[in-house]
């Protein structure tokens, strides 16, 4: 009884101290998670819960998102989950986005995982119209979505209109133009075409490195006043602060770079900028929200960390996680080198076996044309001898009517006539048959000529029967396939010697591995900087070719600055957060 009132109790106590739960639903680019949370748990435990996940070690770049009365917010790390104003509802949803950008892509961006989610977030922000983008750099972006997509093109597989599901273009680029489905899936497929042999991660860096030189590729905008109360936006990005007039945010009016601010704060909704040069007057704003405030004050804080961060020397991570980037892909380099090399392989079997095949068959055509010549030959055989027989049996007859003739002449001669008419008449008729023997000996001749000709034809056609014979015999004794040099099959991978297996490889690379890999990155710079001279040039191609289908009419004001700008040299945030330096230190007049 003891015991049982024991273990009860036991149970009891055990049910108390389960922790409490509630489910919480993680929403990335590319698929959905459901988590049960305690409900002590902080922004942070959630983060780190939802990174490790992923296997995403870069995390300073990324943040969980969600929405309160149509403004955006982000969970604070220090701060309980349930605590934040979000809906109770379970499951909690937010969204695992980036929440700040770098200044480099292909530098910062060290992890696969990493590039693979800024990859979907700036596509999706490029098609929903976030950041615009020009139409002949949205084909080319386009092109590199496919590859990173569907792999090298291949025509056999890649038919026409098999991109016509593909959500590639802005609807803007698609209106803007006459052009139908089929001709914009031509001029990208064209591109596509080119990237042959680029594996999905390159593709999508190759998108990254296009789509951060766009101008509002990574601003976050907010909606402010001056003290004069005019109506202005504030940009947040990577490289500072920029101020755009409503109408326009293509080209700041102004920008402060981080490494130019003092200081920023703000005290209710009045928000303060203090450059770093004293001469330089503070420039003061209004925002209509205090939530908006704290969130401009966040990813302030956040990117003005990153950018100095990117200045100082990488800590021991980031330093590690470059290391195994670098590791991971020199092997992946030489695993698409060995695939190379067997698809190669594979591909020069094939065309060997097509070659014999098709020299099979020649040889089968010669032999059935051999064996047709061969019955041509023996029934040509079989008439002439036909021929030559019925043709001596004329000449034998000819020959006895001859003979006949002969003996009616001598019999004629042998008779005595004793008129001199009968003498006359028998002299005649003996004339005339000499001359009949005469023309039957002929005849004869003629025949017996002819007999020896066709005998002769018989005899040529006999040797061309044994000929045609000879050669079909040769041909059936040819060997089928031809000598050739051996083909190096791939070795199996269970042989010693392979150099992916065994005891030689375990992936750490000695100093001049590195150094040659180092050599060769430099070399591909050298390369990319050419590629994008041929770029650009294509790029400028695409751009007049699609112009004279251009609607003047359906062109936004995005459009109508872009061409603008692009008339003036380039006019962007990237040469404007230069103006301070190189037009002097002057007070801040918007």
């Amino acid at each position: 009884m003891a015991g049982a009132v024991a273990s009860r109790m036991s149970f009891s106590s055990l049910k108390r101290k389960q922790p409490k739960t509630f489910t919480v639903r993680i929403v990335t680019m590319d698929a959905e998670m459901e988590f049960n949370c305690e409900m002590k748990w902080k922004g942070k435990d959630l983060f780190d819960l939802v990174c490790r996940t992923l296997g995403l070690r870069e995390t300073w770049f990324f943040g969980l998102q969600y929405t309160i009365k149509d403004t955006v917010a982000w969970l604070k790390m220090d701060k309980k989950v349930l605590d934040h104003d979000v809906s109770k509802e379970e499951p909690v949803t937010f969204h695992f986005l980036a929440k700040f950008y770098p200044e480099n892509a292909e530098e910062e961006l060290v992890q696969e995982i990493t590039q693979h989610l800024f990859f979907l977030q700036v596509k999706k922000q490029i098609l929903d119209e976030k950041i615009y983008c020009p139409p002949e750099a949205s084909v080319l972006l386009a092109s590199y979505a496919v590859q990173a997509k569907y792999g090298d093109y291949d025509p056999s597989v890649h038919k026409r209109g098999f991109l016509a599901q593909e959500e590639l273009l802005p609807k803007r680029v698609i209106n803007l133009y006459q052009m139908t489905p089929e001709m914009w899936e031509e001029r990208i497929t064209a591109w596509y075409a080119e990237h042959r042999g680029r594996a999905r991660d390159e593709a999508e860096m190759e998108y990254l490195k296009i789509a951060q030189d766009l101008e509002m590729y990574g601003v976050n905008y907010f909606a402010i006043r001056n003290k004069k109360g005019t109506e202005l936006l504030l940009g947040v990005d990577a490289l500072g602060l920029h101020i755009y007039d409503p109408e326009n945010r293509l080209t700041p009016k102004i920008s402060f770079p981080w490494n130019e601010i003092r200081n920023i704060s703000y005290s209710d909704k009045e928000f303060t900028i203090k450059p770093l040069d004293k001469k330089i007057d503070v420039f003061k704003f209004n925002s209509s929200k205090l939530r908006v405030n704290k969130l401009i004050l966040q990813l302030c804080i956040g990117n003005h960390d990153l950018f100095m961060r990117r200045r100082k020397a990488d800590s021991l991570e980031v330093q590690q996680m470059k290391a195994q980037a670098r590791e991971e892909k020199a092997r992946k380099q030489m695993e698409r080198q060995r695939l190379a090399r067997e698809k190669q392989m594979r591909e020069e079997a094939e065309r060997t076996r097509d070659e014999l095949e098709r020299r099979l068959l020649q040889m089968k055509e010669e032999a059935t044309m051999a064996n047709e010549a061969l019955m041509r030959s023996e029934e040509t055989a079989d008439l002439l001898a036909e021929k030559a027989q019925i043709t001596e049996e004329e000449a034998k007859l000819l020959a006895q009517k001859a003979a006949e003739a002969e003996q009616e002449m001598q019999r004629i001669k042998a008779t005595a006539i004793r008129t001199e008419e009968e003498k006359r008449l028998m002299e005649q008729k003996v004339l005339e048959a000499e001359v009949l023997a005469l023309k039957m000996a002929e005849e004869s001749e003629r025949r017996a000529k002819e007999a020896d000709q066709l005998k002769q034809d018989l005899q040529e056609a006999r040797e061309a029967e044994r000929r045609a014979k000879q050669k079909l015999l040769e041909i059936a004794t040819k060997p089928t396939y031809p000598p050739m040099n051996p083909i190096p099959a791939p070795l199996p991978p269970d042989i010693p010697s392979f150099n992916l297996i065994g005891d030689s490889l375990s992936f750490d690379f000695k100093d001049t591995d590195m150094k040659r890999l180092s050599m060769e990155i430099e070399k591909e710079k050298v390369e990319y900087m050419e590629k994008s001279k041929h770029l650009q040039e294509q790029l400028n191609e695409l751009k007049t070719e699609i112009e004279a289908l251009k609607l003047k009419e359906r062109e936004t004001a995005l459009d109508i600055l872009h061409n603008e700008n692009s008339d003036r040299g380039g006019s962007s945030k990237h040469n404007t957060i230069k103006k301070p330096q190189a037009q002097g230190r002057r007070p801040i007049c918007i």
